[in-house]
């Protein structure tokens, strides 16, 4: 079964748009939360992800797993075909 991928994003963020080529090259859908200069939206997502308040921030069936860098780096361990039901 297909995880809950959901992507918190800035329209012009390079990181956000690199995060979402990947998943779009794995073929996961996500549910994106384009949060540009949305001060109420920003507070909600750091408080999903312990306090972190960079961008993108990314949650896979809930579990927050950081940003970009995190995202690649978990890909390239092999360890994100696994959490996404790859």
């Amino acid at each position: 079964m297909a995880a809950n991928v959901e992507i918190y994003t800035w329209r012009y963020c390079p990181f956000c748009i690199r995060a979402k080529q990947l998943l779009e090259r794995k073929g996961v859908a996500y549910t994106e939360y384009g949060i540009d200069g949305d001060h109420a939206a920003r507070a909600a997502m750091s408080e999903r992800a312990d306090g972190r308040t960079s961008l993108p921030q990314i949650f896979i069936d809930g579990q927050a797993i950081g940003g970009c860098d995190e995202l690649h780096a978990l890909d390239h361990k092999g360890q994100l075909d696994p959490l996404l039901g790859s």
